[in-house]
């Protein structure tokens, strides 16, 4: 990472996004970026809980055509669930609609096991799976003839053109160190969740090493942290907010996510996040979770100001 990089900040569209009009989600976006924030967030899922989800690269050619400078963070894509050919293939055409705009984090999944086994694949392979398309995936966005014979896929005399241009940062998310060992071999960088600011800095410094080993040279590295965070004037209804809206949608207790996940005032959640600028993250996705979609554009687009104003003014600013 570049230390003295401005704080990039995006987030997940508040409020229900779907159930609104063309013209009621036009506006939300432009309100997000008349707040200065760079980038919408979503995740991937195909069947996730009983069925749940969306398929993020479809979402983000959409949304792509209603507001034309924010940036398309994908946060995770479930790899190992698809073929790596046809993901090219959608990848390149999302970036013909909006080139320079895609941000692909990718991971293997695991909070639902069955969603990975309805797509066909066995859930203990997934890593290996993930490994092998990335290598494959890389070399199709790089505009590459491919032929691969591998343990999962076989590929013959392939390209997928045009590639795109400028080429798509490719982020790998997971908590294990297998996942940032993945990021190392394969990634422009680590896609952080639930993590202390201390674990972010070794696993940085790990992904570091494992591509130094590789002999991939110098890396841009695009390290970023992935989080959810609650506004309101204070911390019990920020904590309310939050909580509600993460038990909904992952079914579990929101105690197994307190310990990561900033609440309160925007003063509050920045002061939370200060200690990750300090280990090198410059840019951050936030799920706001508030009162209204107002307050949790603003409550983000304040938590930027504060970190940049961090940045600039604390040990080892200029």
């Amino acid at each position: 990472m570049v230390p003295g990089r401005a704080v990039r900040v995006g987030l997940s569209p508040p409020g229900d996004f779907f159930s609104a009009s063309i013209d009621e989600r036009r506006t939300l976006l432009e309100q997000i970026a008349a707040a200065g924030l760079d980038g919408l967030l979503y995740a991937d899922h195909v069947s996730f809980r009983g069925g749940h989800g969306t398929e993020a690269l479809v979402l983000m050619a959409g949304l792509s055509q209603l507001q034309p400078t924010l940036g398309l963070h994908v946060g995770v894509y479930l790899l190992p669930l698809r073929h790596p050919v046809p993901v090219a293939r959608s990848v390149a055409t999302l970036c013909q609609l909006a080139p320079g705009r895609l941000i692909l984090g990718v991971g293997i999944g695991g909070e639902d096991r069955h969603e990975i086994e309805v797509c066909g694949v066995d859930p203990r392979t997934r890593g290996r799976r993930c490994d092998e398309a990335l290598t494959l995936l890389r070399r199709l966005l790089a505009g590459e003839e491919v032929d691969h014979e591998g343990e999962f896929f076989s590929v013959e005399a392939c390209r997928v053109l045009p590639a795109p241009d400028p080429p798509v940062p490719l982020l790998v998310g997971g908590r294990s160190d297998a996942a940032v060992r993945r990021a190392g071999r394969h990634g422009d960088g680590w896609l952080g969740t639930w993590c202390s600011a201390k674990r972010f800095g070794e696993a940085v410094s790990l992904c570091a090493e494992v591509a130094e080993t590789a002999g991939r040279g110098e890396v841009p590295w695009r390290h970023k942290l992935q989080l959810w965070v609650g506004f309101a004037g204070d911390a019990p209804g920020a904590r309310r907010y939050v909580s509600e809206a993460m038990e909904g949608f992952y079914r579990i207790g929101f105690q197994q996510f307190e310990r990561y996940t900033p609440y309160g005032t925007p003063d509050q959640v920045a002061e939370f996040l200060v200690p990750y600028l300090e280990h090198g993250v410059r840019e951050f996705d936030l799920t706001p979770c508030a009162g209204s979609d107002e307050e949790a554009i603003a409550g983000v687009a304040e938590v930027k100001r504060l970190l940049g104003a961090e940045l600039a003014t604390g040990p080892g600013a200029g």
